[in-house]
């Protein structure tokens, strides 16, 4: 496997215009730097292809575990990079902003190398289950496994889209698998079990365990919970002086340091209640800007009647 050159790289200067053309500004971080890494390693290879590529036979059986890390940095061709790339732009622009950069990047370093163990898994199990040993020598390299996972995590975190897959509507749950299918078929060379092994890896993650083993092994970092993503999100306000609330802790006292989630649910609890009455009785008392928090628990009955006196004085 040796990597194709053809003169001018025309996949990779028309990957740098699409990164110009969204802007460096609006890129979250860990996105952009693994973009820049895997553009810098076509350049740059650490090593040949055929010494980076993952297989059973050069991971497992020679023990080179080196290539989970290196195999889905390295690209074949200006192509190969230019789509793969352009794919991470998208789905870790909205990926890495609901998630948080931290834990985003932890993400990526997980699936990463878990894609290439289950890619050996898929491969030992079809070379003996079709008595067909080439499958333990196919070699495969590129992001495009990570990109499959990344797809089911962005399609979990926002149901309910149409994806248009060669002309075919389909629902976002099922696109992976129209997709997966349709590289296989339209395109040759390309690694059905890598892009299969993302899938599987995606789904361990919003469907299995994988999650909550990710989660609890971050625990111990405070960055990776649900309020630090939070925070993170607006951390740029800390970098203007000017800003009245220039610090991380101010953003609590408008959230409470509730997850955005956690916010939902409370926005639809206090609209239950009636801020300003109690009982048909005007109250003097002024609620904090922000999340408020009922001093008490109001019965199903006595819910239902405030939100009625509600909608009548309107």
């Amino acid at each position: 496997m040796q990597r194709n050159r053809r003169g001018v790289d025309a996949g990779l200067l028309l990957l740098l215009a699409q990164v110009f053309q969204v802007g460096l500004e609006n890129i979250p971080p860990v996105t952009l730097g693994t973009l820049g890494l895997n553009v810098f390693l076509f350049l740059k290879p650490l090593k040949p292809l055929p010494n980076v590529c993952i297989s059973v036979d050069q991971g497992y059986y020679q023990k080179d575990w080196q290539r989970l890390l290196l195999a889905p940095i390295h690209h074949v061709d200006d192509w190969h990079l230019y789509f793969n790339m352009v794919s991470l732009l998208w789905k870790g622009i909205k990926l890495e902003r609901k998630l948080g950069s931290l834990f985003f990047g932890y993400i990526i370093a997980v699936f990463s190398v878990l894609i290439g163990i289950v890619y050996m898994v898929l491969e030992f199990a079809l070379a003996g289950l079709l008595n067909d040993p080439s499958y333990r020598v196919n070699c495969a390299v590129g992001f495009s496994g990570v990109l499959f996972a990344l797809k089911v995590l962005s399609n979990h975190h926002h149901p309910g889209r149409i994806s248009n897959i060669m002309g075919i509507r389909v629902s976002s749950k099922y696109a992976c698998w129209l997709e997966l299918v349709a590289i296989h078929l339209c395109t040759a060379g390309t690694s059905f079990a890598g892009h299969l092994a993302g899938i599987l890896v995606g789904l361990m993650y919003t469907l299995g365990p994988l999650k909550m083993l990710m989660k609890a092994t971050a625990g111990g970092f405070s960055y990776f919970n649900g309020s630090a993503r939070q925070r993170d999100y607006y951390s740029g306000f800390s970098r203007h002086s000017s800003y009245p609330y220039n610090t991380r802790g101010d953003y609590d006292m408008y959230t409470g340091g509730l997850t955005e989630d956690e916010q939902f649910e409370m926005a639809l609890r206090n609209s239950l209640h009636d801020r300003g009455f109690s009982a048909g009785t005007h109250s003097s008392e002024r609620r904090p800007y922000g999340f408020w928090f009922p001093s008490e628990q109001l019965s199903e009955e006595e819910m239902r009647r405030q939100r009625l006196n509600r909608f009548e004085r309107w």
